[in-house]
């Protein structure tokens, strides 16, 4: 499967200059992370899409939409593929609000506040990551998937740390990694 993750938000613009957490809850997506969703979705056009999975943050939504638009596919929104809850861009926006925002998604299956209440532990997050790797590839086809996500979901997914707009492949039934450095980003 390949693990995209967003688009810049604002709030990476932000905290990148400054290191400082800038306060903006659930962050769209920049005009640099717009160009970096299109890039992204026309750097896979070539690829045999048959699944695209988003975390319900509005920025993995808005870079999943060139995707979807290009394959003609519907966005499956996944909560177990949304970043570690660990800075104010993780509170994210409550299913009713994100089911008037993207109307075309189901949603019946997310919780109105689907993220959680406090910072998440790492190990936490490592193994929502190794749950989901179970289930994609408990999956006939998951070579056909795309998941659009986060860098700490990534991070967990792979070992390995990833820009904005950038991607990666992942195999789910390979072992997930031994360890993980949260002191990438």
């Amino acid at each position: 499967m390949i693990l995209l993750r967003h688009g810049q938000s604002e709030f990476n613009l932000h905290f990148s200059a400054t290191r400082r957490d800038p306060g903006i809850k659930d962050p769209k997506l920049t005009v640099l992370g717009q160009h970096q969703a299109e890039q992204a979705a026309q750097a896979l056009a070539g690829e045999d899409v048959r699944r695209i999975i988003a975390s319900p943050y509005t920025r993995a939504l808005q870079t999943a939409a060139p995707l979807a638009r290009r394959f003609g596919l519907p966005v499956l929104v996944h909560p177990m593929v949304r970043e570690r809850y660990a800075f104010t861009c993780d509170v994210g926006s409550p299913r009713t609000a994100l089911a008037m925002a993207w109307p075309e998604l189901e949603w019946s299956h997310v919780e109105e506040v689907w993220w959680p209440p406090v910072e998440e532990p790492a190990k936490q997050v490592e193994a929502r990551a190794r749950l989901f790797r179970a289930e994609m590839a408990a999956l006939p086809d998951w070579q056909h998937t795309v998941v659009v996500s986060h860098w700490g979901f990534i991070l967990s997914m792979t070992g390995e740390s990833v820009g904005n707009g950038q991607w990666l492949r992942c195999d789910p039934c390979m072992p997930a990694p031994a360890e993980i450095s949260w002191h990438h980003r």
